[in-house]
């Protein structure tokens, strides 16, 4: 790795860091919960651009991979149906915009709101992305 990329790289990671170390408004530790559907949805829902939410950013685009490469995972490997067929050049941030306009639509829908969040998830992405 170049010197200039390796001070490139290290000056975001600590741009990163400082970011994820100031104080949040809107967004602290009691808004990240992922017991249901509506909390995932919050936690989605706060904002990409706005320095104090960096926290939220990462925890939802976590949690949607983490659901994305388990579903991968167990469908490829026991031969198990598929509930999400996204086409080639999905992203997880379009995933992220379907999960909020699917949560959005659906809002009140109070059993899919209180639905474990990587079902609402899933579900989300299975109606964007069926498997024909």
């Amino acid at each position: 790795m170049s010197p200039t990329i390796r001070s490139s790289a290290l000056a975001t990671a600590l741009i990163a860091v400082m970011s994820l170390s100031a104080p949040a408004s809107a967004v602290d530790d009691s808004s990240f919960n992922y017991e249901t559907t509506k909390d995932l949805l919050a936690v989605c829902a706060a904002g990409m651009d706005a320095q104090a939410q960096v926290a939220a950013a990462f925890g939802c685009r976590a949690f949607i991979e983490a659901t994305v490469q388990y579903h991968d995972a167990i469908s490829d490997r026991k031969k198990l149906k598929r509930l999400i067929c996204y086409p080639k050049g999905a992203t997880i941030a379009g995933a992220r915009d379907v999960f909020l306009a699917w949560g959005q639509k659906n809002a009140d829908n109070t059993k899919q709101m209180n639905e474990l969040p990587v079902v609402g998830l899933v579900r989300s992405l299975a109606q964007a992305y069926p498997c024909r």
